[in-house]
């Protein structure tokens, strides 16, 4: 069976290799040394608040036509001059790590044995555990989602301890000042502080943690900010975090604490069903040894090869991934570091890269089904979309939303720009980042948040479209200017400004047909949907160049620089299925030509896998797998099973840890509405196995998918909410297509022959 941890026989050397836990809102990250353990504490809504919090998007709107003219004339550095205002790049508030929890042995530490580090998907926990001579050492962690509390404890026969907490994480700025103090609560019971200060100016002014210490077996006093502890047998130790435009309120933290039960596993027990049912809904089996699967991660990564798709490896990293996406998901979505961050100066300030990343980052969490991560993922965007107004009202006079390429998770207004990227051009960014919540209703029908949330949204989505589409070719149709593709120009090099970008002509397509259908389905704006439907059949067709290549313009003179770590014209094959080999086998040949054609330029996690995204969707298995092996073939595994943004474990980022569990299932299962895929992008290494708990965009789930090449089967168990057909593919099958009506609420078998 498959396993649902990790284990290590060594502590974490360096934080990268810390073990995780996360509720969604804190996430702490393990060591695990033994007699001098460490754990760092994160808050999902640290940010280091900077200039960019007074920053608004370029007044420009008035010189829109102006540039329309330059780029169409080929002047396009000017153009971005002028859609500009000559300001200098600005960042975005960056994701900062909280404190440091110390955890000292006063009394002489024996020699260890028997030491293991184990993360525990299934419960969150992290746990550590060895022995000196013939006494047994325990410590636990977990981050409660039912009780907004990190909690520790600490078990043996004698525990002689300093507890102390510390802003001692490197990089971080002389002007954000600390404070610690202990102090004595009550019998047994010190409550430990740690308060942040930020520079004077806008945004926030305080951080905080604030941890109870309560002691079984023994006795704690307070000396000076910290917690010694003698002659206990159990130590819990409970922690909340807090940011504030004003003086944390530290009484009121240690208070709430109070009120909890400093019984760790009353408070486990109250955790672990929530955590479990939505981590327990997906598995996969591709038939590993149970000698594989026992093995230390130290020993699982050293699996990996360049050239094979080791099952044991890819296992771990399918249960991993979903596991850090469901821990790092709660009040915010993932960011670039997932929830965790174990120095200050985190790498493009640790923010949401919203024109690639977090959709890749989010690509899973439907599919493998968690579609409640999704909540805090709209909770991103509502907590913006009236920056997103603003954004397309001040930058192109036009109603509807403009989404900007990234942000901190505060605000959404359009900053991160200067002349030579010019973000403001980039016209897809609503649509892109809407997709996932369309999913969301594809896979679910939750037509409540469809009304409620999402249509409102699309709406406006269309409506900036209709309102920017004023401009026509010699063939009258409707033209793109400006427009951007992230984030590369055409090769010509003179400006990355253009017209038709490929993806904000999928983007522009997507945005009008899908209000046109989510308002007919709910019985709004008919009227505003006839002129969408109108709109999106005047659009520019995609441009196959002299190569055979899906061009990333679809404007004459403007060819593809295919030397780029973004795929972003392959836009309308992966997500929005607008390209696929049954409906429009000459795009997808076009758009596998581009796939094949794309440079790796430095290796990035992002672009391995978007790519892998692309191959899978276009039934290219091989290259499907050939981009899975650039993230496991290269060493950009961390111990914790966290990954690196570039090979060889360069810059701590999720994006592959969070992405690749959607890919695995892109490469085994593909859907779109009435039609599920079987086994569409197998790789050779795979000859047989399973995978459960998988959610579709046709509203049915899979139950179960079982395949074994060998003995010539697949099968596979639906489940849907409504009686409906299904058009069931599999391409390797000896009847390769079939239609399978599906019984409400009644999980049905199908199996299939394979040739």
């Amino acid at each position: 069976m498959p396993v649902h941890s990790i284990h290590d026989t060594q502590p974490a050397d360096r934080w990268e290799d810390a073990f995780l836990s996360g509720n969604g809102e804190y996430g702490i990250m393990v060591f695990g040394h033994p007699h001098r353990e460490r754990i760092v504490h994160n808050h999902h809504r640290y940010v280091l608040p900077n200039e960019s919090l007074t920053m608004g998007p370029p007044t420009v709107a008035d010189r829109l036509e102006h540039v329309r003219d330059l780029i169409l004339a080929g002047d396009r550095e000017q153009a971005q001059r002028e859609f500009s205002d000559g300001r200098a790049m600005a960042w975005t508030q960056s994701f900062h790590p909280g404190h440091m929890l110390h955890l000292d042995t006063q009394a002489e530490a024996g020699p260890v044995v028997e030491y293991r580090r184990v993360t525990d998907f299934a419960t969150g926990e992290v746990r550590v555990t060895w022995s000196e001579g013939e006494q047994e050492r325990q410590r636990r962690a977990f981050v409660s989602r039912t009780d907004a509390v990190a909690a520790v404890e600490i078990t043996g026969p004698r525990l002689d301890l300093v507890v102390r907490l510390s802003g001692e994480l490197s990089g971080r700025p002389s002007e954000v000042t600390l404070s610690t103090s202990a102090e004595v609560t009550g019998d047994g019971e010190v409550c430990l502080a740690v308060v942040g200060t930020y520079p004077p100016g806008p945004g926030a002014a305080e951080f905080a943690g604030v941890t109870r210490v309560a002691v079984t077996g023994g006795r704690v006093t307070a000396e000076g900010d910290a917690a010694r502890v003698e002659g206990a047998t159990r130590v819990v130790l409970l922690t909340r975090m807090d940011r504030s435009s004003s003086p944390v309120d530290v009484k009121a933290l240690s208070a709430a604490l109070l009120a909890l039960p400093a019984e760790y596993d009353k408070l486990l027990a109250r955790h672990s069903p929530v955590h479990g049912e939505l981590y327990g809904r997906g598995e996969l089996d591709l038939g590993a040894s149970d000698s594989d699967r026992q093995l230390p991660v130290r020993e699982l990564l050293a699996l990996a090869d360049p050239g094979t798709l080791h099952p044991a490896l890819v296992e771990a990293l399918f249960h991993s991934g979903r596991y850090l996406l469901l821990s790092s998901s709660g009040v915010l979505p993932p960011r670039l570091t997932g929830l965790w961050l174990g120095a200050w100066g985190a790498a493009w300030s640790g923010d949401y890269t919203t024109d690639a990343n977090i959709n890749l980052q989010m690509a899973g969490a439907v599919l493998t089904g968690m579609p409640e991560l999704i909540a805090p993922y709209a909770a991103l965007i509502g907590g913006q979309i009236d920056d997103w107004r603003t954004n397309a009202r001040t930058i192109y006079g036009t109603g509807g939303i403009l989404a900007p390429s990234r942000t901190d998770g505060e605000h959404g207004l359009l900053f991160h720009l200067d002349d030579d990227w010019p973000w403001t051009m980039w016209l897809a960014g609503a649509d892109w980042l809407l997709f996932p919540l369309y999913e969301y209703w594809q896979a679910t029908g939750d037509d409540g948040f469809l009304a409620d949330t999402l249509a409102p949204w699309l709406v406006e989505a269309a409506v900036f479209f209709e309102d920017f589409l004023t401009r026509e070719d010699a063939d009258g149709r409707l033209v793109l200017v400006p427009s951007y593709s992230p984030e590369v120009g055409p090769k010509d090099g003179a400006g990355v400004a253009g017209v038709n970008a490929t993806m904000d002509v999928a983007a522009a397509r997507h945005a009008l047909t899908t209000a046109a259908d989510v308002c007919t389905h709910l019985g709004i704006e008919q009227a505003a949907a006839g002129r969408w439907r109108a709109l999106a059949e005047r659009l520019p067709a995609y441009r196959v160049d002299d190569r055979g290549a899906l061009a990333e313009w679809a404007w004459p003179g403007l060819e593809t620089a295919d030397d780029h770590r973004h795929v972003s014209h392959l836009y309308p094959v992966w997500p929005l299925h607008d390209i696929t080999p049954d409906d429009t086998p000459g795009l997808a040949a076009a758009a596998r030509e581009a796939l094949l054609r794309r440079g790796d330029e430095n290796m990035s996690a992002h672009g391995s896998l978007h790519r892998a995204l692309v191959a899978a969707r276009l039934k290219d298995g091989e290259t499907a797998r050939a981009n899975l092996l650039k993230i496991l073939g290269r060493n950009m595994v961390f111990r914790s099973l966290m990954t690196s943004h570039n090979p060889d474990l360069e810059i701590y980022n999720a994006d592959a840890a969070h992405c690749l569990p959607a890919v695995v299932v892109e490469m085994l299962l593909d859907s779109r509405p009435g039609v599920v895929e079987l086994l569409p992008a197998l790789p050779p290494e795979w000859r047989s196995g399973s995978l459960h708990g998988i959610a579709t965009r046709t509203g049915v789930r899979v139950d179960e998918l079982t395949w074994d090449m060998g003995e010539g089967f697949a099968r596979v168990v639906l489940t849907s909410p409504l009686e409906r057909d299904v058009t069931l593919i599999c391409r390797g099958a000896t009847d390769s297509r079939r239609t399978v009506r599906l019984p409400p609420h009644s999980p049905t078998a199908v199996s299939v022959p394979l040739a």
